[in-house]
């Protein structure tokens, strides 16, 4: 049942978010619910990983740099443009670039797995983008759009290191030394965060719901070609260093999947309720352009 749940997560965010844009006053109340939510998704992430994980980094440092740089060079850029070139209003450019700007997404471990990828690179990845972002989210949000609207780069990085590196830290260390006792509950880790992504994809619809019939269609496109490019760039990039397809898939999910959890925090704390939209509508669609993909490499010949 738990495996169930966990496997059709964007269609359960789907039917939630149109509960929430049906009837959002039983959803935003829970506002201040979202940041506890995300460290709890932080926790579950640092659960999967114990400190030998780290090590992994050794292994393939130039292939894991070359996925990071290609994360924190190409979807903000591709974020800031799209916004651009779609003349959205200042709000949902944020949203778009605090998406562009964060990392990996945990859900991308789960898809490389079912794509055929290598998995442990890909946690890998996730594990260096993650702790990046402490300094490179509020960095790029910045340079991005801090000459349009004031950015708190201080108050940004102070609340990436309690959401991200404190919870992920915390789910190390009880991994690492517990882990025989744990095995009964690990299964309920990807269920408990795939549950906290969905609540939190709702509540920001329903803050949102009147703004979302006004420029839904054109933000829906924003995103997901925003999401292609990552995808398409992440995998040519590593066919270009020649690596193997089973990389390939690797980095074009890496790149392509982001954290919207914690750009919806931030969004939250430091923004607008509409700054947020972007990375709700992202959550959703990325793990619907993710899972398809991965049905399709999983048919494939891994060559």
């Amino acid at each position: 049942m738990i495996e169930k749940f966990t496997a059709t997560f964007p269609i359960w965010a789907i039917i939630l978010s149109v509960i929430a844009f049906l009837a959002p006053e039983y959803f935003i109340g829970f506002k201040t619910a979202i940041i506890p939510l995300l460290v709890i998704i932080m926790f579950g992430m640092g659960m999967t990983l114990k400190f030998e994980d780290f090590k992994r980094v050794l292994s393939k440092p130039h292939i894991i740099g070359l996925g990071v740089l290609a994360q924190y060079l190409i979807m903000p850029f591709a974020a800031w443009l799209i916004a651009i070139l779609l003349q959205l209003p200042i709000e949902l450019m944020i949203g778009m670039v605090l998406v562009g700007s964060s990392a990996g997404g945990t859900a991308s471990n789960v898809i490389c797995y079912l794509a055929r990828g290598d998995v442990a690179l890909s946690i890998s990845m996730t594990l260096c983008s993650t702790l990046l972002a402490i300094v490179l989210m509020p960095f790029l949000t910045w340079l991005y759009v801090g000459q349009t609207v004031p950015v708190p780069v201080a108050g940004m990085l102070y609340s990436i290191l309690k959401i991200v590196l404190l919870p992920v830290l915390g789910g190390v260390l009880i991994n690492s030394f517990l882990e025989s006792r744990l095995d009964r509950i690990k299964p309920l880790f990807p269920f408990v965060s795939s549950l906290a992504i969905i609540v939190i994809i709702a509540i920001i619809v329903a803050l949102n719901r009147d703004r979302l019939t006004s420029i839904g269609a054109t933000l829906v496109i924003a995103v997901m070609l925003h999401n292609i490019i990552g995808l398409l760039s992440g995998y040519q990039l590593a066919r270009l260093a020649r690596q193997p397809v089973g990389i390939c898939r690797t980095m074009a999910i890496e790149v392509g999947m982001q954290n919207s959890g914690l750009s919806v925090a931030l969004a939250i704390k430091y923004f607008a309720p509409a700054a947020a939209l972007p990375a709700a509508l992202f959550s959703i669609w990325h793990n619907i352009s993710g899972s398809l993909l991965a049905s399709y490499w999983a048919r494939q010949k891994k060559r």
